[in-house]
């Protein structure tokens, strides 16, 4: 441990100060300053670690010329935070509000802490349903459909899978939908449209998590393949301004398709990236609204694990 200087105190003041608000960049160049080490240090202690950064990276990140991004990066970021002794998540959650207010054009979008909570409601319910992530199932091709409505609510929202079973006696699919904030699951519909029917429900209110069983009509066997569709009929909460779909493991082809009531087309749309909850948003691409077809689209040809989303501007 470094020697204690007469700047100590105001050093960890200071430190106690930016984690809680931020920015990122000066929480990270505070917590180095705070434990006395250089950057050369801080880039060997990673290296233990098993991350590797540039000396030339870590300075750009602590002066704000750049912001972490990229997986390794993101690692860096989580294994600065034990060498530096802060609270867990703590950079990180600065990097995901930095991230929301530098590309984010939705405000009222997914935040981190509505997608660990929604995280954590879903492994409750599937607790409750008896079944766990691992479904049994591997996605060769998942299309969604999201329709806005009239009111610029999110009226309904309906998947296409394509999937391949890797055990045998596979025979349902728990289906999830997360509505927007204000969104009541009691009042919403689920589905069953092709091949496949309705099981047990569980949601859960506050985050606004649904849970449905889809009950095949037969026991799959370890390779064999099988689509179904069904559709979540929501509609219950406000203003909607993006639609974000999660993955825990990656898969095949993943479409989505957004379409717009006639009278409430969006000024701009555009698409982008989240490698996990706590990560800033990338990947960011402007989309045009087909005036024809009022519905913008993305498609992902080998879907990765964490987030990938549409959102849209009504000003």
């Amino acid at each position: 441990m470094p020697h204690a200087t007469p700047h100590t105190d105001t050093t960890t003041a200071e430190l106690d100060s930016v984690l809680r608000g931020g920015p990122f960049h000066v929480a990270l160049r505070a917590a180095i300053a705070a434990r006395g080490l250089p950057l050369q240090r801080v880039q060997h202690h990673l290296s233990r670690h098993g991350v590797k950064v540039g000396v030339t990276s870590l300075s750009y990140w602590q002066q704000g010329a750049r912001r972490p991004q990229r997986p390794e990066s993101l690692r860096a970021v989580r294994a600065l935070e034990e060498i530096l002794q802060l609270p867990e998540e703590s950079l990180i959650r600065l990097l995901a509000d930095s991230g929301d207010q530098a590309a984010d054009r939705s405000p009222a979008g997914r935040s981190y802490r509505s997608l660990v909570e929604a995280s954590g409601v879903l492994a409750g319910l599937l607790a409750e349903l008896g079944v766990t992530r691992d479904n049994g199932l591997h996605t060769l091709a998942h299309h969604e459909r999201v329709l806005i409505g009239a009111h610029r609510e999110l009226a309904e929202r309906e998947s296409h899978h394509i999937v391949r079973a890797h055990r045998d006696g596979v025979d349902r699919f728990v289906a999830v939908h997360h509505g927007d904030p204000g969104s009541a699951p009691a009042r919403m519909t689920v589905h069953a449209l092709e091949n496949c029917r309705t099981g047990r429900i569980r949601l859960q209110q506050d985050t606004g998590v649904l849970a449905a069983e889809l009950l095949f009509d037969t026991r799959l066997r370890a390779g064999d393949t099988f689509l179904f569709r069904y559709a979540v009929e929501d509609g219950t909460a406000g203003v909607s301004r993006e639609y974000v779909h999660g993955a825990d493991s990656p898969g095949g082809q993943y479409a989505l398709q957004v379409c717009f009531d006639a009278g409430v087309l969006p000024a701009r749309c555009h698409r982008f990236t989240q490698y996990s909850a706590a990560a800033p948003r990338g990947g960011h691409q402007e989309l045009a609204v087909s005036d024809l077809h009022r519905s913008v689209h993305l498609v992902e040809p080998r879907l990765r694990s964490g987030y990938v989303g549409i959102g849209w501007d009504w000003d």
